[in-house]
Order: C-alpha cells, then sequence, then structure tokens
C-alpha cells in the first residue's frame, strides 16, 4: 500500500491526472504517523509529497491530504526530539538512534525528508509547528547539520563512518568486494569456500570502498570494526543515497 501511495503521488506530479489525485484522497491506508523512511517502508515519502503540494496551494489543506501532512510532521517533531520519541532518541554523544541494524539508514533518509520538508516550508513562509513549540525552516536545517557532522567525524568515536573520508574510518566493513583482493593484485579464481580466509582475517579490508556509509555505532556511540560485526560494519546503498540530497542541501546553503 506505501509503494502504491507513492506511485500515486508522483504520477500525480507529473501527469495532473485527477485519477491519481482521486487515489491519494480514497485511499484506505496513509500510513499514519511512522517510526522512518526505509527501502521497506514509503509511506513518509507519501506524506512528505502530498505536504508540499499543499503549501504550493496544489492540494487542498483538509481531509486525507491534511490528514497526511500531519503524519510527516509528526514524525519530523519526533526526529528533532520534539515530539512522541516514536522516531528515536538521541545519544549521549547526539546521534539519533532508532535500531541496533544498520541504524544509520534510517539517519539519512530522515534527515533527507527534513531538508526536504524544511525547504517546502521556508518557500511558504511556514514553520513547523511540534505542539507548543515552532521550529523555523533554518532549526531543522541546523538539525539535519549536526547529524551529518556526527557521521563524518564529530563523534565520541572521532570516527567517520564514510569510508575513506576524514584521517580515521572503519577498515573491516562488511562487504565481500571490500575483503577480498582485487583480480589486479590477485589474478587467480577465488571460490566461495576460499573467501572464509579473507572474511576472518583481522586486517584492515584490501580494497577500500569510498564513500561507502556502514550501519553505525550503537546507543553509546560505540563502533566495533570488525568485519563480522556486519549489524553495525555493513554498508548499503540505501544509506548513502539519501545522504547525497543532504549534502547537496546543505553545500548549496
Amino acid at each position: 500500500q506505501d509503494e502504491l501511495l507513492w506511485a500515486a503521488v508522483w504520477l500525480y506530479i507529473a501527469t495532473g491526472h485527477q485519477e491519481y489525485k482521486a487515489y491519494i484522497a480514497g485511499a484506505n491506508n496513509l500510513g499514519g504517523v511512522r517510526q522512518s523512511l526505509s527501502w521497506d517502508d514509503k509511506f513518509v515519502g507519501a506524506q512528505a509529497l502530498v505536504a508540499k503540494l499543499i503549501l504550493q496551494g496544489k492540494l487542498p489543506n483538509n481531509g486525507r491530504h491534511a490528514e497526511m501532512r500531519s503524519n510527516v510532521e509528526s514524525f519530523l517533531c519526533n526526529v528533532v526530539q520534539h515530539g512522541d520519541g516514536r522516531s528515536g532518541r538521541l545519544t549521549p554523544g547526539g546521534m539519533l538512534y532508532l535500531q541496533p541494524w544498520s541504524n544509520l539508514q534510517d539517519v539519512t533518509t530522515a534527515m533527507f525528508v527534513l531538508v526536504t520538508h524544511a525547504d517546502h516550508l521556508a518557500a511558504a513562509r511556514a514553520s513547523l509547528q511540534c505542539g507548543g513549540v515552532r521550529l523555523p525552516p533554518a532549526q531543522l536545517v541546523s538539525f539535519a547539520r549536526s547529524q551529518v557532522d556526527y557521521i563524518l567525524g564529530k563523534n565520541p568515536m572521532k570516527m567517520s563512518y564514510m569510508v575513506g573520508v576524514g584521517k580515521r574510518y572503519p577498515l573491516q566493513p562488511h562487504h565481500r568486494g571490500a575483503s577480498l583482493p582485487s583480480i589486479r593484485n590477485n589474478p587467480g579464481k577465488i571460490s566461495c569456500g576460499k573467501g572464509a580466509q579473507y572474511f576472518h582475517r583481522s586486517a584492515p579490508n584490501l580494497n577500500v570502498i569510498d564513500g561507502a556509509i556502514v550501519g553505525g555505532p550503537d546507543n553509546n556511540d560505540h563502533y566495533d570494526d570488525s568485519r563480522g560485526n556486519y549489524q553495525q560494519g555493513e554498508p548499503s546503498t540505501y544509506t548513502v543515497a539519501p545522504i547525497v540530497g543532504v549534502l547537496a542541501r546543505l553545500l548549496h546553503n
């Protein structure tokens, strides 16, 4: 249902066809207030797009549309620590923490939605209202910047969680291609069984997977740089992709 709703909003933006507008207004499941935006849960994305259309005056701020805007704004209030906490708490070092398995995937997607909605609010000369607290767009962008700074090294471990960036970063990401030698240095065939000897090495990966973001530290800001620690050390495209948009926004500022 999240995929269909997300698709309907994008198709309405692209075509303006009323059938897609009607689908959005009549959807049985709008997602409610989600905990995160992820590869397997797109409701927040659909809600953010509908909120944008409302702020632009292209959809009415009532009924199901208003409900979707309220949902995404409640999600963002939780993210910036002015809600009920369903979308994570800050670690002692200041990282948004939601889950032990690849937590940074939720951080980067949340920051992407945050800076995007901040710009939509700014264009409409509006702010995010979290109960009795009014948060201007600039404050939302500032929060996103703090999370990016954390990922890139401003944290208790003094480690960049983006591989290849800074003086200290994970040397043993849980990534098959990075842990094996390159074909240039080792042209012989490496069977699946022989790959184990590289996996269990305590030395750094033989290939530096530049730009990858690992899962990240735990709720006490601790990171165990071990190849077998897949919960913290596994990189993913769905962690890197959102931060590209966030960085573009911060650099634009």
